[in-house]
């Protein structure tokens, strides 16, 4: 998916395929006069300056700088924690579908993967848990979920939350829980956190999603401070150390103001952009359905076209030079991943190129 995106994103026309919102520019996050030019352009401290860490620390209940490693993007974070958790032959359960780093990463270590599935039920995208339990050993040894989801946009409930809580404690599993789309929700609230559920929990999030700023590369892991102390070493042989003028600009945009503004931000694009995706599935009743997303600025739309979607998908690149991303890169069929964050009327007549191709192949 990453090198689908990488190849056409800057070719195309419309890209529909981002998973965050229309990204904020430097002079949305910085006032004149500022201090940015007196930043020296050395190396931080490798796990984060003390500053940056705190910042994150104050918004997790009851943590503190030591149970935080800053790293260069929740990718990295996600990577950091799998290198050192995965052999060869160590189980994980992985939820899908899913932001597919995980997948991949569990399979180049030649760990077991051991999926469970979210499934439709009831106008909702929601785990299964019973096949949860199924996959779940003494053996296992990290479950993977993702909560906001990606690529369905669900939340989970409390209730699911503390089930999957007790399915690792009874089998002495750690939990990997990717929220990087936390702060993202559509209807204002917060979405569950696994943070201080569960005495082996690890969280990892950053600035790439919910608060548009993927070009800060700015992410990190939240986790007891015994495991970060030892993913700190990991990070020493990856990237060492944030980049100066990101940890920079983080700290700034953590602090309370700030974010409470960006966060605004990012849900008042959602909640304008998605009923123009409502109106434009319900424009191919018959053709298109989804379950509209409860965070994030993805869709996961449904289709009954006589097409794979990673056909559909390059089709649509070459003849419409519009861009989204086959369900086939999730593990699923008929499927597309639409992003909905940026600016009104590109998504409109993205979608809008989308349209003509559908009607073209049912003609």
């Amino acid at each position: 998916m990453e090198r689908w995106q990488s190849i056409w994103e800057n070719q195309v026309e419309y890209n529909l395929s981002e998973s965050g919102v229309h990204p904020l520019k430097l002079g949305e996050i910085l006032s004149p006069p500022s201090d940015l030019f007196d930043q020296p352009l050395g190396y931080t401290q490798t796990n984060g300056t003390r500053e940056l860490r705190n910042a994150i620390a104050a918004t997790y209940p009851s943590a503190d700088q030591s149970n935080i490693l800053v790293t260069n993007g929740s990718s990295e974070a996600n990577f950091a924690v799998m290198w050192s958790f995965l052999e060869r032959g160590a189980e994980v359960a992985v939820m899908l579908p899913n932001y597919m780093q995980i997948w991949g990463l569990a399979k180049s270590f030649q760990a077991k993967l051991r999926p469970f599935w979210m499934r439709e039920s009831e106008g909702a995208w929601v785990p299964d848990l019973q096949s949860l339990k199924k996959v779940v050993s003494r053996k296992t040894k990290l479950i993977a979920v993702c909560n906001p989801n990606n690529p369905t946009g669900a939340i989970m409930r409390d209730e699911q939350v503390e089930e999957i809580c007790r399915i690792a404690k009874k089998a002495g599993a750690w939990i990997l829980s990717d929220e990087v789309y936390h702060g993202a929700e559509l209807d204002g609230g917060s979405s569950p956190s696994f943070w201080n559920r569960y005495e082996k929990a690890i969280v990892t999030n950053g600035l790439s999603k919910a608060y548009g700023l993927p070009g800060l590369r700015i992410g990190w892991v939240a986790a007891p401070s015994e495991l970060i102390a030892k993913l700190w070493s990991y990070h020493d042989y990856t990237t060492i150390c944030p980049s100066a003028l990101s940890d920079y600009l983080a700290r700034r945009v953590l602090a309370e103001d700030l974010r409470t503004k960006i966060l605004t931000r990012t849900k008042h694009i959602l909640r304008e952009n998605l009923p123009v995706v409502k109106y434009w599935v319900e424009g191919h009743r018959g053709c298109l359905s989804f379950i509209p997303p409860e965070a994030g600025a993805i869709a996961l739309v449904k289709y009954s076209l006589k097409i794979g979607s990673s056909d559909l998908a390059e089709r649509l690149v070459k003849e419409k030079s519009t861009l989204v991303v086959p369900g086939d890169q999730f593990l699923l069929g008929t499927y597309m991943r639409i992003g909905y964050g940026s600016t009104g009327e590109y998504l409109k007549e993205g979608l809008n190129r989308v349209s003509e191709f559908i009607n073209s192949i049912q003609s």
